[in-house]
């Protein structure tokens, strides 16, 4: 099994779990080894599940302002986390790298590893969903078809980055590309780089 294989196969894995309770406040039980890759990517894909739905909830038009804003910090947070975790993902990637030695004409990519996985792990969700879309007993034929062309789609785009992504990692296994992370410095969360935070102090 590919690497993106594993990925994939994690990911449903624990998108069918989240929606056995399909509660944003449910308990969260990592079923691999604590620390392993494994363990990293059902994390991140377990932040994913429950921000998706997140950002169901907080678009309802019939939302109290007061629960808005405090799920809208609740998102800001889990963006964050995101973040932290893909960002541990390639630390992983980095050190299982760590004795080759790049060719001399060795090239970058557009992304890191760990980026892509996680572009891996939302078209996992986003499969989920639309096959619920397309297999939808209340909804129209011509609703069912559209959702079916989708996922058609979204099975497609699966498959291919699957096969990019194993190309990524055999090109870095075999110094023909280089990863290069560059950590996300992002302002907004920062007391010290906000203006609207650090104007308070």
């Amino acid at each position: 099994m590919t690497f993106a294989q594993q990925c994939n196969e994690i990911f449903d894995r624990v998108v069918t779990l989240y929606h056995e309770t399909d509660n944003v406040d449910a308990p969260w039980t990592n079923p691999y080894p604590a620390q392993s890759i494994q363990a990293r990517l059902a994390d991140k894909c377990h932040i994913d599940a429950v921000q998706w739905h997140l950002e169901d909830i907080i678009r309802d038009p019939d939302i109290n302002p007061i629960e808005a804003l405090a799920l809208k910090r609740r998102i800001d947070r889990s963006n964050q986390d995101r973040t932290d975790l893909v960002e541990e993902i390639d630390t992983y990637f980095r050190e299982h790298f760590a004795d080759i030695t790049p060719l001399p004409n060795s090239t970058l990519n557009t992304e890191s590893p760990a980026w892509a996985i996680d572009r891996l792990s939302i078209l996992a969700l986003k499969i989920y969903h639309m096959h619920e879309q397309a297999t939808r007993d209340d909804a129209t034929h011509d609703h069912r078809a559209r959702c079916q062309a989708k996922l058609d789609i979204l099975l497609e785009q699966r498959t291919d980055l699957s096969t990019a992504i194993d190309q990524l990692l055999d090109d870095i296994a075999a110094g023909r590309k280089h990863m290069k992370v560059y950590r996300q410095m992002k302002l907004y969360n920062d007391p010290a780089t906000n203006p609207i935070l650090y104007g308070k102090k």
